[in-house]
């Protein structure tokens, strides 16, 4: 693995081997681009590090999710790059040149799908699979125009998958259409458990307070387009038991130092020349004792509890996906770290909870995409998307 090949640097320079499709199915036709954390037979599985690739051997199954989408017909079409590790937001991999967002060249893919994201987005594939632990779907989807869904946790498996932080980890993929992505939930997701319409639309009244400036005016915007969509507007909901920032840091916590009980063991046992960021996120979670991280996973199941109480049977949450349109490829390292903090506080609350969540290209900021979400309760994967449909569908009508 020497770096990336063709446009926007999505995808991997990995010797081009076979991989059997069905020829018919409800996918026939597509092109399906895979990100590096997942197995595909005859590939090794790199993880975004040259030293995992090195030291790995080709697999000899393809990941279980992936499996499906290309027995429904999908053709692969590559091995995408991913975030080292997938531990970062940005989609800026200190070892591969840096994937292009071709919906804001001058703008971040997002991160840690960041090829699988690039690849939808610059019309290299038709579906692009990606993961969500901390916001691996639904930033890079957000950044780069495109439909994605954080999944609810466990529903759908990950055998042949890199584990970041178990019970954050979750299958996820991008599409740029609700057809593709709607064929793609009804194959994986099946039936929703959740039987129950979505009918009662909430926000919370702190939402402004994480958003970039330039970017309240058109969240207000999209807000009042679902209100009218919906046919009823969302109704403020209570704070919760945790603060904003208090649910951001348990998120920090939790994840930091799964991801180091994960990986910890092969960080230590060798030179990893791990990127920056990465390692210094590496070794926060080392430092997070059993005592912090029990009391975390206390205020988390509280926070799970409050939030499924509000969204009841019919609720679902409306907020930005992330604080405003993709940052610059050239911002500093304090604006990274100021624009990721805000964008946790939000993608924290599914993560946290389990629960799925969509977002959707409704909006633009400065000619740059910026998504709206729906987050719902636990099992209302595929409600979420039919509710997406209705709206995308208007905004396409307009």
């Amino acid at each position: 693995m020497t770096g990336t090949h063709g446009p926007f640097n999505a995808f991997l320079d990995l010797r081009q081997m076979p991989v059997a499709h069905a020829e018919l199915g409800p996918l026939a036709g597509l092109r399906l681009a895979v990100k590096d954390i997942y197995d595909v037979a005859g590939y090794r599985t790199g993880c975004g590090n040259l030293q995992k690739f090195a030291g790995g051997h080709a697999a000899s199954r393809t990941a279980g999710a992936v499996q499906m989408i290309l027995d429904a017909g999908a053709r692969f079409v590559g091995k995408t790059q991913t975030d080292e590790l997938a531990f970062a937001l940005f989609g800026q991999n200190a070892h591969f040149p840096f994937p292009v967002n071709p919906a804001a060249l001058d703008r971040v893919t997002g991160g840690s799908s960041s090829g699988s994201a690039a690849a939808v987005a610059g019309g290299l594939a038709d579906i692009a699979t990606g993961s969500d632990t901390g916001g691996s779907i639904r930033a890079p989807a957000s950044f780069c125009g495109l439909i994605g869904l954080r999944t609810t946790h466990g529903r759908i498996s990950l055998d042949g998958t890199m584990q970041l932080a178990p019970s954050f980890d979750t299958f996820g993929w991008f599409a740029d259409d609700i057809e593709t992505y709607e064929t793609v939930g009804k194959l994986l997701l099946g039936r929703d458990p959740h039987q129950h319409s979505l009918d009662r639309p909430l926000t919370l009244g702190w939402l402004d307070e994480m958003i970039a400036r330039p970017a309240l005016a058109e969240f207000a915007g999209m807000k009042a387009l679902a209100s009218a969509v919906f046919g009823t507007p969302a109704t403020p909901m209570s704070r919760f038991s945790s603060s904003p920032d208090e649910l951001y840091w348990c998120f920090r916590r939790l994840q930091a130092r799964e991801a180091w009980t994960v990986h910890g063991e092969w960080i230590t046992s060798g030179e990893r020349d791990l990127g920056p960021g990465v390692e210094e996120r590496f070794g926060f979670g080392r430092a997070v004792d059993d005592r912090t991280a029990q009391a975390e996973k206390v205020r988390r199941l509280t926070f799970r509890g409050e939030l499924s109480a509000l969204l009841g049977k019919d609720g679902f949450l409306i907020l930005p996906t992330v604080p405003g349109p993709a940052p610059y490829v050239d911002s500093t390292p304090e604006q990274f770290q100021a624009y990721r903090e805000r964008a946790l506080h939000l993608l924290c609350l599914a993560g946290l909870s389990g629960f799925p969540q969509i977002t959707l290209p409704i909006g633009s900021v400065a000619g740059a995409p910026f998504g709206l979400s729906l987050l719902g309760p636990s099992g209302s994967d595929i409600a979420l998307i039919r509710l997406g449909r209705k709206l995308l569908m208007h905004v396409a009508q307009k």
